[in-house]
């Protein structure tokens, strides 16, 4: 009788130890190794942007505090000097110092001998200077390079007028009629960098005389908006970037750079 052949699974060959091993025991091959790159490629593509996002509005969240606490100093400032804003600027001479009082800072420069320094400015009633006068979205340059810090405006137009403006002494708490309305501080940028004095984009009485509107336009910088604090003392975001203004400013604006209202309505006290 003729008994069958018995069934042995084969020996793995010495030149291939490996061979005949489970299934679950082998190893990635090239192309595996591929999908699973590819699809950590795909993942990180997908993530970056959130993170991104993320990433800007922890700036614009940051960017917003600082704009609320100046429009809380302006307040302070309004109570010690008799519901008066802090002027945006002028200039005095102190033998042999020539000094520019700013509303962030004061730079007083030795006429002799050239030297510069920088102290708070009348914001601050030169108590000392934190950062939050620097916008966290805001990498560029300063129109003040001395400045320490940069990156917001202050409504000069109708609020803290100033030396050689049309109207010099800065504007009361009791004339801002609507203050919720009425544009404090904000992003301050303009073609050429950052700026500290925030125009309304046609003439107002303050500054009638003033053509450089562009000089003194919103940055909307944080992901296509621009930050605000009123007079008020809130903060917030806006989106819409107006261009309207004098013909001959509309091509000193850039893609990022705008007015806050089509007319001068976010700007004015009444």
């Amino acid at each position: 009788m003729i008994c069958p052949r018995a069934i042995f699974p084969p020996s793995p060959s010495p030149g291939n130890p490996g061979e005949g091993r489970g299934e679950g025991s082998r190893g990635f091959t090239l192309i595996e190794l591929l999908i699973v790159i590819a699809l950590i490629a795909i993942l990180i593509s997908l993530l970056l942007p959130t993170i991104s996002r993320a990433k800007e509005q922890s700036r614009t969240v940051a960017c917003l505090s600082n704009l609320r606490q100046l429009a809380t100093l302006a307040h302070i400032y309004c109570d010690s000097h008799k519901g008066s804003y802090p002027i945006s600027q002028y200039r005095s001479f102190h033998s042999p110092n020539l000094i520019h009082h700013n509303w962030d800072f004061t730079t007083t420069r030795h006429s002799s001998t050239g030297q510069t320094t920088i102290s708070p400015g009348l914001l601050w009633s030169g108590q000392s200077t934190p950062k939050i006068h620097h916008c966290p979205s805001f990498d560029g340059r300063s129109n003040t390079p001395a400045d320490p810090f940069t990156g917001y405006n202050y409504n000069t137009s109708y609020i803290g007028h100033g030396q050689g403006e049309n109207i010099v002494a800065s504007a009361k708490v009791s004339q801002v009629r609507r203050p919720s309305r009425c544009a404090l501080f904000g992003d301050g940028q303009y073609a050429a960098g950052a700026n500290k004095f925030m125009r309304s984009p046609f003439p107002s009485p303050g500054d009638v005389g003033l053509s450089l509107r562009s000089a003194g336009t919103q940055g909307f910088r944080h992901g296509g908006r621009t930050n605000v604090a009123f007079a008020d003392g809130h903060a917030e975001s806006l989106g819409t970037r107006h261009t309207e203004t004098l013909t001959s400013e509309k091509l000193n604006l850039t893609a990022t750079t705008g007015f806050l209202s089509a007319d001068n309505s976010l700007y004015a006290t009444d």
